[in-house]
């Protein structure tokens, strides 16, 4: 087929922009694909070694999901180089009955964490983490949070080729205007560093695990998808109704929108001892 040269890595990345994939998206992706190309120490890439590099990967204890998201990079840059001969099939997996307590951010903790960045004087983060976590936007969509979107009551999202319109809170719209006067914001993104510059995934993660301890909460549940999961969990509890919350959160599948849904092994026990079913 050929060899794996950081120009093919580069014209990769610009495909994925062009095609406007998700920045952590394009991140994941490339980390993937040169960790594979590393692995083949400068060797031509043939079928049976993708498979090899798959068998080496189930070895070094990562999670199924983990293995098959390393594929799913690995065969997309194989199908952007011609090479589709050379894709491997992702592992069969069960679909989770119950979702990592140890994972799951609770509300209480999620209050935690807000009153933790504001007694830190993280005024810009707290409001962060309620913009995420009020809206169920997605970390990469935080750009579309701008001055004239919280006077408009509504931001329109631009993403993956598609346009939905996310519906802001009064509440948070107006937490949002007073901090774009104070911080001399006049139009624009609101959540922006000192450079004027948006504020990257990588950095929205840092902030939020330097309160984690302040807070008392455990920092492998902190971290920003798991905001969008919580709003998920507390608006399908409010309205009962998958499609209107698949719509709201962006996703072109229900069966997307049902991950989200998951509950924890305790909260299922707890439904059946509600069933009262046993004497």
């Amino acid at each position: 087929m050929g060899k794996i040269t950081e120009e093919r890595i580069g014209a990769f990345a610009r495909h994925m922009g062009e095609d406007e994939r998700a920045e952590g998206t394009v991140e994941a992706y490339l980390r993937s694909v040169r960790g594979f190309a590393a692995w083949l120490g400068g060797r031509e890439v043939t079928k049976d070694l993708a498979v090899a590099w798959k068998e080496q990967l189930l070895t070094q204890n990562y999670a199924p999901a983990t293995v098959n998201a390393k594929l799913a990079a690995v065969n997309a840059f194989f199908k952007f180089c011609g090479w589709q001969d050379c894709r491997v099939k992702a592992l069969r997996l069960q679909r989770r009955a119950f979702r990592d307590p140890g994972r799951e951010l609770t509300k209480a903790e999620y209050e935690k964490l807000v009153t933790a960045a504001k007694d830190s004087g993280k005024s810009r983060l707290a409001l962060l983490m309620e913009t995420i976590c009020g809206t169920g936007i997605r970390v990469s969509e935080v750009r579309y949070i701008t001055v004239e979107a919280a006077q408009a009551g509504r931001a329109e999202i631009a993403l993956k080729g598609k346009i939905r319109t996310i519906m802001l809170p009064g509440k948070l719209c107006r937490k949002l205007i007073k901090y774009a006067r104070k911080n001399k914001i006049a139009s624009g993104e609101i959540f922006l560093t000192r450079s004027g510059k948006g504020l990257s995934r990588r950095q929205i993660w840092a902030e939020m695990k330097a309160v984690c301890a302040q807070a008392g909460v455990e920092p492998g549940k902190v971290f920003p998808h798991n905001l969008r999961h919580l709003f998920a969990t507390v608006f399908y509890r409010a309205c009962r109704d998958i499609v209107k919350l698949a719509d709201v959160l962006g996703h072109s599948s229900i069966n997307t929108t049902r991950i989200y849904l998951i509950t924890t092994g305790m909260e299922h026990a707890r439904t059946l001892d509600r069933l009262g079913l046993v004497s």
